[in-house]
């Protein structure tokens, strides 16, 4: 029968691997979607075509054969070595980065023409038109498929203990020897997971609310950036008229 010890000497250990790893993975696949994403909506061919062949390479490869080969084929080849559990961040964090790469293309895209154009009327560089105008509109269009790619990441964390990376599944696995209890042991595992996954759901909620409440409160000719991107709009410039909130009609 599993005891509180075990809970305590294995699972909270694993807990805080596994909140570690989807940390670190979730916050390396952010940057990697934000990167590659921004860099697929360029004018330049070149620059489309390299960060696609990175979406096409990482969104046709498995994280858990890309963690086996981090860990074992890397240093046959290159002479060099990861630590597991930095080997499963960078691979859970560049497969999971190319999911939502194409979440962040998908999103900037559907921002008005006339809202780009705006803002290389007020004189802006991309990056600032990327800053100021066109993220603030495409994040919460962005949040929801971000909420359900950060639950996939959380459940493909368990791949890590393939590579002994101690978290909660090789936990587990240990207790489940140790003790010979498969069903109380797995059933924990997927409370825990539940649990887990259940938080992020909610949290994330709570910011996509906020994400479109920001939205929603841009200016109604109060005289800040949105205010200038309307006047600009409505004085012929993009092919419709732009309200406050940054929509057409």
């Amino acid at each position: 029968m599993m005891s509180e010890g075990m809970f305590s000497n294995y699972f909270l250990p694993g807990i805080w691997i596994t909140i570690q790893v989807t940390f670190f993975s979730a916050a390396l696949a952010l940057v990697v979607a934000f990167v590659i994403g921004t860099l697929r909506t360029s004018r330049l061919w070149i620059v489309r075509f390299l960060s696609g062949i990175y979406f096409e390479l990482f969104r046709g490869t498995s994280s858990l054969v890309l963690m086996f080969w981090l860990v074992f084929a890397v240093p046959l080849m290159f002479r060099l070595q990861f630590v597991p559990m930095f080997a499963g961040v960078l691979a859970l964090g560049l497969t999971y980065g190319a999911y939502g790469s194409e979440v962040v293309r998908g999103a900037l895209a559907a921002v008005p023409v006339a809202q780009r154009e705006a803002g290389v009327a007020l004189g802006f560089t991309k990056f600032q038109r990327l800053r100021r105008i066109e993220v603030p509109q495409a994040w919460p269009e962005m949040v929801p498929p971000f909420n359900n790619l950060l639950i996939e990441l959380l459940k493909g964390t368990a791949l890590v203990s393939t590579i002994m990376v101690a978290d909660m599944t090789y936990a587990a696995n240990l207790v489940r020897i140790g003790s010979n209890e498969s069903a109380p042991v797995y059933t924990l595992l997927l409370a825990l997971y539940f649990v887990f996954a259940f938080v992020l759901t909610r949290g994330m909620r709570v910011l996509e609310k906020h994400a479109k409440s920001r939205v929603g409160q841009a200016p109604p000719g109060g005289g800040g950036l949105w205010s200038r991107l309307s006047l600009r709009s409505s004085a012929g410039e993009g092919s419709g008229a732009l309200t406050a909130g940054g929509t057409t009609r």
